[in-house]
C-alpha cells in the first residue's frame, strides 16, 4: 500500500463531496436515477412499485434494507429489466458517470454482466459496446463542466448461470475497448468460484485481471476459492476474511467493538488464510452500508459499529470503500466515508489511505495508477 505523503491532517470541517475519490465496486445496475427508471420503465411497458421518484427510491432502499442479500438482489429484477435496449444502456451508463463525479470521484470501475441485458435482442457484443458509449458520453460531459474522472468496464458473469467462459472471452474481446477487468456475481452462497475455474485460466493465459465476489453471503471456503480457483487480485466486499481472526481482549478491554490499539492488537491471532491476504496486499472492496443491509456482518454485530472492516484497517489489510449499489443502499461514496468518520473517528490521514489503497488496487497501467496516486496526494496536499 501506497503511503500518504500528506502532512499532518487539518480537521475535516469541509465538504467531504470535494475529496477526490476512487470507486472499485460499484454496480450499473445498482446506480440508476429513479427518474431515469420510470421513462424507461413507461417506454419498455414495465411495471414499477411506483411512478413517483421519490416513492420510487424509497421503496428501494427500504427493499433492500432487509438483512437478506436474497431479497436485496431481487430489487435488480426493476433496474435490469430498463436497461434491454441499446438506448437505456447508454443512458444509464452516461448519468452513472456524471454521478460518480457529482460525488468527486475521480477513477471508477463500473461492474456490471452484459448476460443480463439480452432480453430485447442485443448481443453480447452490443451491450457491452452500448454501455462503453455512454461511459464516454458521460466522460466527455464531465470534461466539458471542467471536470476530470476516467471509468472502466469491469465485466461480470452471473455465478449461477453457465456463461462463465464465454463472458470471460467477452471481457478479453473488449479489453482495449473500456474492459478493464472481470467478476462474478450474484448469489455467493453454495455457487463457489471453483464453478468457473477454467474461465479463470482463460483469463490468467491472456494476462486479464479478476476481482471475484467472495466473503460477503459465504465465508472462508469462498475467499479460499476466489484466490485459488479464480486467482483474484481483489476481493469484493471480503469482510468475511474476519472469520479468520481471533481477537482475545483484556478485561478492561472486553466491551471494545473494534482493535484500534497497540495493546488489542497484540491480541490478535490471524489464521493462514487471513495472514496471505494480508501480507499480500489484496485488496478489500467493503461496502460498509450494504453489508450492514444485505446482513453480511451479521456474525460480528447488529450495527455498523460492528463493522470488522476497522479492525482490518488498524491490522493492516488493504482495505478500500466503496458504495456497491448507490440507489439500493441510498448511499454515495461520501455518504460511506462521512459514515467512517462518524463511527469510526476517521480523519483526513485516514481517508487519504483508504483512497491510495483504491488507486494502488485499481486495474489501470502501472502510469495511469502512479498518476492517480499522483492526483490524490496532491489534492489532499492542497487543502490545508
Amino acid at each position: 500500500m501506497t503511503e500518504p505523503i500528506v502532512d499532518a491532517a487539518p480537521a475535516i470541517d469541509f465538504d467531504l463531496k470535494n475529496l477526490p475519490k476512487v470507486s472499485l465496486h460499484d454496480h450499473l445496475d445498482g446506480g440508476l436515477r429513479p427518474a431515469t427508471i420510470i421513462e424507461l420503465a413507461e417506454a419498455v411497458g414495465h411495471t414499477l412499485p411506483s411512478t413517483d421518484p421519490v416513492a420510487l427510491g424509497e421503496w428501494f432502499r427500504e427493499s433492500a434494507d432487509s438483512g437478506s442479500l436474497v431479497r436485496y438482489l431481487e430489487t435488480f429484477d426493476h433496474t435490469v429489466a430498463v436497461m434491454q435496449t441499446k438506448d437505456g444502456l447508454i443512458r444509464v451508463a452516461k448519468e452513472f458517470v456524471e454521478d460518480l463525479a457529482d460525488d468527486g470521484v475521480v477513477y471508477g470501475e463500473v461492474r456490471w454482466a452484459p448476460e443480463q441485458h439480452l432480453q430485447k435482442g442485443l448481443s453480447l457484443d452490443e451491450v457491452v459496446e452500448a454501455v462503453q458509449e455512454g461511459l464516454e458520453a458521460g466522460v466527455d460531459a464531465v470534461t466539458e463542466s471542467g471536470r476530470e474522472i476516467q471509468v472502466g468496464q469491469l465485466i461480470t458473469a452471473m455465478r449461477h448461470a453457465d456463461r462463465g467462459q464465454e463472458i470471460a472471452e467477452l471481457a478479453v474481446r473488449h479489453r482495449n475497448k473500456g474492459a478493464v477487468g472481470f467478476d462474478i456475481a450474484g448469489a455467493e452462497d453454495g455457487f463457489l468460484p471453483s464453478r468457473f475455474k477454467d474461465a479463470f485460466t482463460y483469463l490468467a493465459e491472456h494476462n486479464f485481471p479478476a476481482t471475484v465476489h467472495a466473503g460477503e453471503a459465504a465465508g472462508l471456503e469462498s475467499i479460499q476459492s476466489a484466490l485459488v480457483d479464480g486467482r483474484a487480485l481483489r476481493l469484493g466486499h471480503g469482510v468475511r476474511i474476519a472469520e479468520d481472526i481471533m481477537v482475545e481482549f483484556d478485561d478492561d478491554d472486553e466491551d471494545d467493538a473494534a482493535v484500534s490499539d497497540e495493546d488489542s492488537i497484540g491480541l490478535v491471532t490471524l489464521g493462514d488464510l487471513s495472514s496471505w491476504i494480508r501480507d499480500r496486499g489484496i485488496a478489500l472492496e467493503i461496502c460498509p452500508s450494504s453489508n450492514l443491509q444485505t446482513g453480511a456482518i451479521a456474525g460480528f454485530g447488529e450495527g455498523i459499529e460492528s463493522h470488522p472492516l476497522d479492525m482490518l484497517y488498524q491490522l493492516g489489510f488493504n482495505v478500500t470503500i466503496n458504495t456497491d449499489n448507490r440507489l439500493m443502499s441510498g448511499v454515495t461514496l461520501t455518504d460511506e466515508f462521512e459514515l467512517l468518520v462518524e463511527t469510526f473517528d476517521y480523519d483526513l490521514d485516514d481517508l487519504l489511505e483508504l483512497t491510495l489503497n483504491a488507486a494502488e488496487a485499481s486495474f489501470l497501467p502501472l502510469e495511469e495508477k502512479e498518476a492517480l496516486v499522483e492526483y490524490v496526494n496532491d489534492a489532499y496536499n492542497n487543502l490545508g
